[in-house]
């Protein structure tokens, strides 16, 4: 206990933050770390055994450069079912990287935007059967930390279609919810004036909205992502000059789920009986003798 600590009983020392696995291209295509549980299986309801091992994918959907970082964004899926949430994150151009935010159960993040090299947003949803309940990570230290904030307060079936931030604090968003409400409407748009902590509608409509910045404005046209089907492989490349120059590289595949054999407990060992020792006149059978002896042998009568 500190000093402080004896001082105040109240107080507690901040939790020690856990070591970052460092992943490092070196131009061999780089191997997410993923490791299934039998949660994982019962939870995404996948039928596995032993002999047929579901195998388990990465899809990366987004990349934003800000200086010498670089941001990947993406989700971890079974090719039915989106699983976790993938955000990468480098601070060399890609030489290392490290996984930025915890993994998000069911969810997948998309777009990427930085207004400077501080403040900066992602935006993802949950996956599921449609998808629901959009949210933001939200930086304000240039990518050290980031923080979860929900677009609604109650559980929806929309998803962000896109967003744009004008300043630190003043954005907007369109929503689209899939599927036409009663009144109709089923774009929204949305402006926030508190660096996307909340939002406010703005418009509904039946029709697609666009916003003042077009889409493709918001991407930035030196980088880019691509997949290779036939190496198994997501390859991140640069634009210099007129050439794309390959930075990085990670595998499609991560890994596979499979139900860890039982653990069952060995068969007791078999109970050797004791031969039976015959009573001596006088003296109670022995119950338990050290070792087994060998009856002794009869004289003849002479």
């Amino acid at each position: 206990m500190t000093i402080e600590e004896q001082k105040d009983p109240a107080a507690k020392t901040e939790p020690e933050e856990k070591p970052r696995q460092i992943l490092t291209y070196t131009g061999k295509p780089i191997a997410i770390p993923y490791a299934c549980t039998d949660d994982d299986i019962a939870t995404f309801g996948m039928t596995c055994t032993e002999d047929d091992p579901c195998p388990i994918y990465a899809e990366i959907t987004g990349v934003q450069p800000v200086g010498v970082q670089l941001f990947l964004t993406g989700n971890i899926h079974n090719g039915a079912t989106t699983m976790y949430s993938l955000f990468l994150a480098s601070e060399d151009t890609g030489k290392t990287w490290y996984e930025a935010h915890e993994r998000i159960p069911k969810a997948g993040l998309d777009q990427v935007q930085f207004v400077d090299f501080e403040s900066g947003w992602i935006s993802g949803q949950i996956l599921e059967s449609l998808p629901r309940d959009p949210f933001f990570l939200l930086t304000t230290d240039g990518g050290k930390t980031w923080r979860r904030r929900p677009v609604f307060q109650e559980s929806r079936i929309a998803t962000i279609d896109q967003f744009h931030f004008e300043s630190k604090t003043s954005g907007s968003l369109l929503i689209d919810r899939g599927a036409a409400t009663e009144t109709g409407a089923r774009y929204e748009r949305y402006d926030s004036m508190t660096s996307g902590e909340s939002w406010q509608v703005r418009e509904v409509s039946g029709r697609p909205l666009k916003l003042a910045v077009p889409r493709r404005a918001t991407s930035n046209a030196d980088w880019r992502l691509r997949a290779d089907g036939k190496l198994g492989i997501h390859i991140m490349e640069r634009r210099t000059g007129t050439r794309w120059e390959r930075v990085s590289a990670f595998n499609v595949k991560v890994g596979e789920c499979r139900p860890k054999a039982e653990l069952r407990e060995p068969p007791p060992e078999a109970v050797v009986a004791e031969p039976a020792v015959p009573a001596t006149r006088g003296i109670g059978p022995r119950t338990s003798p050290a070792k087994p002896r060998t009856p002794p042998r009869l004289k003849k009568n002479e």
